[in-house]
């Protein structure tokens, strides 16, 4: 991911100004660099050590999911909504 497309993420989804660590932009940034992984593995299948690093990201990204679910859960369904990840049961 180019320093563009992460500086445009991080405006998309910031609350205020130099927000960087909210789980809204941490979420979008994980999923962006999820989508990058999983075009990476369908070409370079055998290449274990990403997807390692993969699954570790997703792991990350349910984590922050469910505690923004705890705690703005409207944010939660605008934000599955928008970046298009099935939300749990």
């Amino acid at each position: 991911m180019d320093k563009a497309t992460k500086t445009d993420i991080i405006k998309k989804y910031a609350r205020k100004e130099g927000d960087t660590g909210s789980p809204e932009v941490q979420i979008a940034l994980l999923s962006a660099r999820i989508n990058e992984l999983t075009e990476h593995l369908k070409v370079n299948f055998k290449d274990h050590s990403t997807r390692r690093g993969l699954l570790a990201m997703v792991s990350l990204r349910k984590k922050l999911l469910s505690y923004l679910a705890r705690e703005n859960h409207a944010r939660y369904i605008e934000l599955t909504d928008e970046l298009g990840i099935r939300r749990a049961k």
